[in-house]
Parts: C-alpha cells; structure tokens; sequence
C-alpha cells in the first residue's frame, strides 16, 4: 500500500523519478539553493527505503538508489487523496472549484472538456 509522503520525501522522489538511479550526491545536485546536507538527504533515502518507494544496489560501498514506486501509481494515490478529502470524489465539484476558484478560462475549460472526451474515446 502506498503511504503519504512528506514534502522533502516528496521533492528527492520527483528527483529519482526523474533521473531513474542516483547517487545520493546527484539528488543533492538536482536540488535548488539552499541545499540540504549529504546526511539530511541520506536519511530521507534511507526513510523512503522503509516506506517502500526506494530500493538500492550497492557497488562497493557506494549505494545506487531507484524508485521502485511508479510516479504515474503514487500520481494516482495523491490524486485519489485530494478528491476524497476535498472534493466529496465528486469530478463535478474540481472542476468547479477549478473554474470559480482559480480562474479558469473557457479555453482553458473548453481543453479540459475535449481532452476528457479524447481519453474517454480511448478507453
């Protein structure tokens, strides 16, 4: 089952999503100014390990970490999350709050529609 993850979780996640494997000294590359501490990012590896969305291979005494969570599933999870807790699961209440809230415009709107109806096609 997937777990929630915290926002520095979140953000060394989107990395290795991103790169597929890193070292932890390339997650801290990837990371904007004022970057953590080697230790720091270690330890939410190491916590991310425990949760279940990173595994490592270890190459001498260097460890290699990759996702073993798909971003598109935890995507999916986090999603699923916002809709029951804000939403009701209601599709009908994000989209409006999306076009009363935050301003969306007909375009906007009107892409959202014929993209639903694209993927609705494709199913």
């Amino acid at each position: 089952m997937i777990k929630e993850l915290t926002k520095a979780e979140e953000q060394i996640m989107l990395i290795l999503w991103e790169m597929e494997e890193a070292l932890v000294k390339d997650v801290i590359e990837k990371m904007n100014e004022p970057k953590p501490a080697y230790n720091t990012v270690s330890t939410v590896i190491r916590v991310l390990e425990g949760k279940g969305f990173v595994d490592h291979k270890a190459i001498g005494n260097t460890y290699i970490y990759f996702p073993i969570i798909k971003e598109a599933d935890y995507k999916r999870f986090a999603l699923d999350k916002v809709m029951n807790n804000y939403f009701e699961n209601s599709y009908e209440s994000l989209v409006s709050f999306l076009v009363k809230d935050k301003s969306m415009s007909n375009e906007e709107l009107n892409e959202l529609i014929q993209l639903a109806e694209k993927l609705k096609k494709n199913k």
